[in-house]
Formats: structure tokens, C-alpha cells, sequence
């Protein structure tokens, strides 16, 4: 038994059964510290440090592929002085973990509308993207200024331009097409979708990739989620039947 065997199979994995990609909508930041009668943003304070936990766990159990959704295009209507302060506590995740992702083999992505970033943001998100871009063990994808809907409507704008120059021909478009012209054109589709929070929805979060998605709903809040949580709910993943549409086998 290799390496990754033995050190997946110790948490009751299957190594054979294991997703590429996860992805996760990092929900309930405000009503953990509502609960707690503390600010919001000490809640997105403490959901940062719960990424950083589930990264390293992702990155220990060799799965390559972790998507996370961390401030969507509607997020932008929020009182500015949120906004501002998830802003700054970004570029300090940043600064602070870019050094950990290159020593750990972490490559770190971003996908959305990342020109409505602050130029604080974007040059901190740059700076940890390069210095991160020769790693494999993981990729780390952050959707920040995110929208499925925002991110459909620019792929087709893309494909339209390029038909009307000549570039294709509409009928080549087909459903590999439209994924390479996603922002997530070069990552595999995710094979689990966890919501934490408990709320029934998707939220304009990868609304193509996820067509054959596994669902994982879990009532913990963001900042109380776990390793053994994560690693529950691969078990139960790994229990699924995944047919993709077709009879059982």
C-alpha cells in the first residue's frame, strides 16, 4: 500500500473513491458571532481560520482540487464599512498564509469579476499567485466578486466576439467549448458542493460545473466546521451511487 493509501485509508477512505474537487459555499460567518454577541466581522475573523484548517486538511488527505466561495458579486450591496473590513481581513490572508501555501505545495486561483477588487486586493492576490504558481499538490481556488450567472453571460459574450470574427463557427460550440470559456476553464468540475449553515440553496455559485455535483448540506456554521466534519461527509460521499444520468450498472 503506497503513501496516500495508508494515510487516506487511516480516516475510514476509500483511496480509490476520493474527489478531485471540492468546493464549499463558507456560509454563517455573521450568525456564529450574532450568537456569540461579538461583531460581525470577528465571525469572518474566525471563518478565516477555519479556511486555513480545511485547506491543510484537503491538503493532507491529496485531494487536489478546493474551491472556496468567499465574497460573491451581490456580497457588494453590503454596509460598506463590511465590505471594507473583509477587504482588509483579505489582503491580511494573504499576506499572511502565502508563505505556509509555497512551503506546503498550495497553488492558490482565483475566478470572478476580480477588476471590481480594491487595488490592495488585487496586487496582494496577484503577489501570493505568483509566488504560488509552481506548486501541484493543491490548488486553492478563491471566488471573490463571484457570479454564476455574471460568469454564464460573459462566456457567451466571449464566444459570440469570437463567431462574429470568424474564430468559430457556431455550431462547434458545444458543452467542452463552454466550459473552457468559464473562469473555471481549466479546473475539473466539482465532485462535491458543501453548504455549511444549513440553508437550502445554491446562491449563484457554479451553477454549470456543478450539474452532477454530490450536495452536502450541513447545519455548522463556517467558523465551527471541522476536519472530521469534512471527512464525515467523504465518507457519505464515498457511499453515493453516481450515475450521471445513467441506468445502474
Amino acid at each position: 500500500m503506497n503513501s496516500k493509501h495508508s494515510k487516506v485509508s487511516q480516516f475510514g477512505l476509500d483511496p480509490l473513491k476520493m474527489p478531485r474537487h471540492v468546493a464549499i459555499i463558507m456560509d454563517g460567518n455573521g450568525r456564529w458571532a450574532r450568537k456569540k454577541l461579538m461583531n460581525r466581522v470577528k465571525g469572518h475573523e474566525q471563518g478565516v481560520k477555519t479556511v486555513r484548517h480545511i485547506t491543510e486538511a484537503c491538503r493532507q488527505l491529496e485531494i487536489p482540487f478546493l474551491t472556496l466561495y468567499a465574497f460573491s458579486t451581490e456580497n457588494w450591496q453590503r454596509p460598506a464599512h463590511e465590505v471594507s473590513a473583509l477587504m482588509n481581513l483579505l489582503v491580511r490572508f494573504l499576506k499572511s498564509e502565502t508563505a505556509d501555501m509555497v512551503k506546503n505545495g498550495v497553488r492558490l486561483n482565483a475566478i470572478g469579476q476580480l477588476e471590481r477588487l480594491p487595488d490592495k486586493v488585487r496586487q496582494a492576490l496577484d503577489e501570493a499567485m505568483g509566488q504560488t504558481e509552481n506548486n501541484r499538490l493543491l490548488t486553492l481556488t478563491l471566488a471573490l466578486s463571484y457570479g454564476a450567472r455574471a460568469e454564464i453571460v460573459q462566456m457567451a459574450r466571449v464566444l459570440a466576439d469570437k463567431a462574429c470574427r470568424g474564430e468559430i463557427d457556431p455550431q462547434q460550440i458545444d458543452e467542452t467549448l463552454v466550459g473552457q470559456h468559464l473562469y473555471t476553464g481549466k479546473l475539473p468540475d466539482p465532485d462535491i458542493l458543501i453548504r455549511t449553515s444549513g440553508e437550502m440553496r445554491i446562491s449563484n455559485f457554479l451553477l454549470w460545473q456543478i450539474a452532477y455535483t454530490e450536495l452536502f448540506v450541513t447545519a455548522t456554521l463556517w467558523p465551527d466546521f471541522t476536519r472530521d466534519e469534512l471527512i464525515s461527509i467523504l465518507q457519505r460521499f464515498q457511499q453515493r451511487d453516481r450515475r450521471f444520468g445513467k441506468v445502474e450498472g
